[in-house]
């Protein structure tokens, strides 16, 4: 979904309207009066009506000839209204000191002004339906492999916690749990009777997609980490390339990533792509070629991992445009989600849902709620991203939507998932 558009103008001398060739700002609010038309047509089909500035800040002098970079940006989105926010900078300015026809660009841009302010598009005249509009799929990593007890107190081990608190997470607004494994003393462990014993727990309070890790904890066999996928979970984690994990290699050589997709087709898994970087998009577009992974597809971006692609909005932006390219696949047939790690959590789950994305948060990645203050469980970031969605305009998907969004068409009671505890099956 487009939620953001730029103009670059050239202002001529008949923009001046004091002396020394100072254009009025006027100008400047007419050009932010552009940008929003063109971002509700990309939105609605429509032009739509500009109902008014919240603040207006005028930073730096444009003079005639000077070349201006207008930006907006969709913040939130109700059901008719659209906030914008407004930035134009200044890219290009002449040097009639050095010759009458003279200029130069600007060694970095210099903003001009800034703005907010609120479009409106009648629901009887919008034309386009936006992701934007829809449901929000918001995924809770509980557990993760590296988080310890001795970082945060709230991280559950055992079964009767991983169930409480994926019972929780849903209250709050979550779809999905992506799962991973601890032994009692906290070790990370991928094996299939410990899997069995959390999606139970999980199972006999909540009708949430559980998602299992194939990620596991790095240095583990190929092996090893595919355990769970006999479990035959609704969704699985799917990493389609080697990189650099911090100080350590998460490894993923081709043919690995060729059978951990065979499997999960075979089994009538649906698979999240996990894309760490952009080059991974190439490796899932190889997936997707071959026939491994078929669609509705679902892309996983993680960012801010060391290593990897930087959790930033221009990384994100990046992207998710990658999308359009190679895969053959509407905007219908294909969803995305941010994971951010650490501090960036938050403000990346809300730019993904302002966008039109999903988002996953928990304490996999990120114990805190608030600078210095930890979470008391994935719950409390959960609901913290459901009140991102809200203000948007967007409320947080249902486990069944969810399962309708993602493709998955069995759901936790339909048979597939192998409960050890149900069959009496050994490790």
């Amino acid at each position: 979904m487009i939620t953001k558009t730029r103009l670059r103008v050239r202002m001529s001398g008949h923009d001046a309207h004091y002396g020394g060739g100072l254009v009025d700002g006027a100008r400047v609010l007419a050009l932010f009066g552009d940008a929003a038309t063109e971002l509700l047509i990309r939105l609605d089909g429509d032009e739509g009506l500009f109902r008014a500035y919240d603040s207006v800040e005028f930073l730096a002098p444009v003079y005639a000839g000077d070349y201006l970079e207008v930006e907006a940006e969709l913040v939130a989105q109700g059901r008719s209204s659209r906030k914008m926010r407004f930035e134009a900078r200044k890219v290009i300015r002449p040097r009639g000191d050095l010759s009458p026809s003279a200029a130069e660009v600007c060694g970095e841009p210099i903003v001009v002004a800034r703005a907010t302010g609120t479009c409106v598009t009648p629901v009887a005249l919008q034309r386009i339906r936006t992701a934007a509009s829809g449901k929000v799929v918001l995924t809770a990593a509980i557990v993760g492999a590296e988080t310890t007890r001795a970082q945060t107190p709230h991280l559950p081990l055992t079964a009767e916690e991983i169930g409480e608190e994926a019972r929780r997470c849903v209250a709050a607004g979550a779809a999905v749990i992506h799962l991973h494994a601890r032994e009692p003393d906290g070790t990370p462990t991928q094996s299939r009777a410990r899997f069995a014993e959390f999606i139970d727990a999980i199972r006999a309070r909540t009708d949430v997609i559980v998602q299992t890790s194939t990620g596991g904890a790095v240095g583990m066999s190929i092996a090893e980490r595919c355990q769970p996928l006999e479990l035959r979970p609704e969704m699985a984690s799917l990493n389609v390339a080697t990189m650099n994990f911090g100080d350590d290699v998460f490894m993923n050589r081709r043919p690995d990533v060729v059978g951990v997709a065979t499997t999960i087709r075979d089994r009538g898994i649906v698979p999240e792509l996990e894309i760490y970087d952009v080059g991974h998009l190439d490796a899932a577009r190889a997936l997707v070629k071959q026939g491994l992974v078929k669609k509705p597809l679902h892309f996983q971006f993680v960012l801010g991992i060391p290593g990897g692609i930087a959790a930033t909005p221009r990384a994100l932006e990046l992207l998710v445009g990658e999308l359009d390219h190679g895969f053959e696949a509407t905007p219908e047939e294909r969803s995305w989600a941010v994971a951010a790690v650490g501090r960036h959590q938050l403000p990346m789950a809300e730019l993904a849902i302002r966008w039109g994305g999903h988002a996953r948060v928990g304490l996999e990645d990120n114990i805190y709620l608030d600078k210095g203050v930890l979470a008391k469980g994935s719950a409390e970031l959960v609901e913290r991203a459901a009140g991102f969605a809200r203000a948007c305009g967007r409320e947080p998907a249902s486990p069944a939507e969810a399962r309708r969004i993602l493709g998955i068409t069995e759901g936790p009671t339909a048979g597939a998932y192998v409960s050890l505890t149900a069959t009496g099956s050994g490790p």
